[in-house]
């Protein structure tokens, strides 16, 4: 990749201000921030950020916020005492986690956000997040395909903090409203949680046994909707959800979800990683702050080219 001198300039006048030094060394340290590991999905930014800073030649310290703004703070201060010279973050609330970033500019430790965006800019060198509304289209054309573009459907909805939740049913309801014979009887937050989403899938059947479909804002969510349908006998139901993990992938192909998108996780995490690298080197990532990833859809045609949240 080429850089105009100008560019260079600019970059290193930044990285000037935030204490960055010209180069890295082998000693050098970047902290991998994200929720908890349960969530395949979070395991693999966290594998694929750890084995490409280690790559590069970094030290790694791999924590876990659990979504937890109160824990987040706390693992900011780590990074800060530790000294850190980068930070690779997927963030625990869009809000809630503008002051933690801006405290460690302010340290001389620059972000580098995967998935999620937070509600400032310019105080993250880099915010490389899916194309979320993008890729919710692309479910919902699936969903409404399937359902006959006809019927009674329920939505699963992920947190009310995460920015990813209101972009994705946007994206479902851009496409779904404009079905006049889709009728939506249910929307519940899980909180993108399987548990949840278990009880929840359990309460809207009973208040609507004669659901066709749901559609769910992530994998984790769609999992325990699904157990909920088969332990009820339901397994008629449509559902598609959102993240392109190796379990609905799984069902899938065993004729269980009927389909799911793929954002890239794996290689937002390396590609954060990269940025970082090249940051701390020049000065600057050469892109701009906010950056999106498109996502794939992944049916029955395609789901055995899946894994760990990319298509071989």
């Amino acid at each position: 990749m080429i850089f105009t001198r100008r560019a260079l300039l600019a970059g290193a006048a930044l990285a000037m201000t935030l204490g960055v030094p010209a180069s890295a060394s082998a000693a050098d340290l970047i902290a991998i921030l994200t929720p908890s590991h349960d969530n395949p999905f979070f395991k693999s930014e966290a594998i694929g950020a750890q084995k490409r800073a280690e790559a590069l030649g970094y030290d790694t310290l791999v924590l876990v916020h659990d979504d937890d703004p109160n824990k987040q703070n706390e693992l900011f201060d780590t990074a800060i005492a530790r000294k850190a010279k980068a930070i690779i973050l997927d963030n625990a609330g869009a809000d809630a986690t503008v002051a933690p970033v801006r405290r460690a500019r302010e340290a001389g430790i620059p972000s580098f956000l995967i998935d999620r965006e937070i509600k400032e800019s310019g105080i993250a060198i880099s915010q490389i997040v899916s194309n979320n509304y993008q890729g919710a289209q692309l479910g919902a054309e699936e969903f409404a395909s399937l359902m006959g573009e006809k019927g009674k459907y329920a939505e699963l909805l992920g947190r009310e903090a995460d920015t990813n939740a209101g972009i994705r049913s946007a994206g479902y309801h851009d496409i779904i409203d404009q079905f006049p014979d889709m009728e939506m009887v249910a929307q519940q937050s899980a909180n993108w949680s399987q548990t949840e989403a278990y009880e929840k899938m359990e309460t809207i059947l009973q208040a609507n046994p004669e659901i066709k479909g749901v559609i769910s804002g992530n994998d984790t969510m769609a999992m325990g909707a699904w157990a909920a349908l088969v332990a009820a006998g339901r397994t008629d139901v449509i559902l598609v959800g959102f993240d392109g993990s190796n379990d609905v992938r799984d069902s899938i192909l065993s004729g269980g979800i009927k389909a799911t998108v793929l954002q890239p996780a794996y290689r937002q995490a390396e590609l954060a990683v990269e940025q970082a690298d090249l940051f701390l080197r020049t000065g600057s990532t050469g892109q701009d702050e906010k950056q999106l990833m498109d996502c794939i859809l992944i049916n029955a045609d395609n789901a055995k080219r899946l894994e760990t949240f990319a298509m071989k």
